[in-house]
């Protein structure tokens, strides 16, 4: 039985203490970042060995958004244009944006399934916003939550048609951010009357995705106290119930520092708040045993929710849909210089 856990590990290799806590104490999944890919080889070898240290079906997860926001680096992996590159094409020809937003996703997948990474943290929902911290800035489609709920669509049924499920992100929105969440806790003033009319739109119009991921975001008119990761009051009364959506939530990396205190804690609170699933990326194993230590079991409903993400995710392994890669590597290329 696994525990509502997503880690890192620290390197490239897996070590022998980390098999032997990931044995101990098996996390729902996995995710990886640039210090543990190398090479393909590598990287299938890492993802088999983290597999067997657990008894169960343990997805793999990456962030493979293109542009600045991508695990998978040149030379060895094909470098993603940004999310924003896209949406000036819109600006001119939106259904081309659609189709070559859907040819890149699926490229992405691609790239993801022959390694055995099952979901990508991707795309990105959070609107750009000028005045804003850069931390989204070209990694958001657009200003205008008409061009992002489009394009996002494009992206996921992209991953999805590969055989790769989604993790929309960072909801409720992370656009307005005027700081970096990793480095501090960004406070949202807008209203809510406001926010309905414009960031949390994308959000609406994908609340049917498998799964999504929160930010780290003070909304101070909905909850001047806590941040979306352990905020009830958003995760049940916006998240849930206005955006609608009902599938796995999985908190944003809680060793971001926009989340402080004792980080057992934190892990509690993240998981009272109503979130599925708990993130830590960084990969220090001393973090990770103190987090798991009074944080043991999923809850009945988070439990449900993984059950159906799994299914969901194995149903989509099984109608991927093939492609040539060169081919459509070479297509997709081939339009989307026509148009930058």
């Amino acid at each position: 039985m696994s525990l509502p856990f997503i880690l890192g590990c620290s390197s490239s290799k897996l070590t022998r203490d980390e098999r032997l806590f990931f044995n101990d104490s098996p996390p729902f999944g996995f995710i990886l970042f640039q210090r543990n890919c190398n090479n393909k080889t590598q990287v299938r070898e890492l993802i088999y060995n983290l597999r067997e240290s657990v008894d169960h079906f343990a997805p793999i997860f990456i962030d493979q958004e293109g542009g600045r926001v991508q695990r998978l680096k040149e030379p060895v992996w094909r470098k993603a244009p940004t999310s924003a590159s896209f949406g000036k094409i819109f600006k001119v020809n939106e259904e081309l944006a659609s189709q070559l937003v859907f040819q890149n996703a699926r490229l992405i997948a691609e790239e993801l399934q022959v390694l055995g990474i099952d979901v990508n943290c991707a795309p990105v929902l959070d609107l750009f916003e000028g005045n804003a911290n850069c931390i989204i800035g070209d990694r958001a489609f657009s200003s205008d939550p008409r061009a992002t709920s489009i394009l996002g669509k494009s992206f996921v049924k992209g991953l999805e048609s590969g055989g790769v499920a989604p993790v929309v992100k960072h909801i409720p929105g992370h656009g307005r951010a005027e700081v970096d969440s990793h480095l501090a806790l960004p406070k949202i003033e807008a209203e809510p009357t406001i926010l309905k009319k414009s960031d949390f739109i994308p959000f609406v119009d994908l609340n049917d995705s498998p799964a999504a991921m929160t930010g780290h975001l003070l909304f101070d008119k909905i909850d001047s106290i806590k941040p979306v990761t352990i905020s009830p009051d958003i995760i049940s009364h916006i998240i849930r119930e206005y955006i609608g959506f009902q599938g796995l939530l999985i908190s944003d990396d809680i060793s971001m520092a926009a989340l402080t205190g004792d980080l057992s804690l934190i892990a509690k609170n993240v998981l009272s708040a109503g979130c599925d699933i708990i993130l830590h990326c960084n990969g220090n194993l001393s973090e990770m045993k103190k987090i798991v230590e009074q944080n043991q079991e999923f809850g009945v409903l988070a439990k449900k929710r993984v059950d159906e993400f799994v299914i969901n995710l194995t149903k989509l392994k099984k109608q991927k849909k093939d492609i040539d890669y060169m081919t459509e590597l070479n297509s997709f290329n081939y339009a989307f210089a026509k148009y930058l």
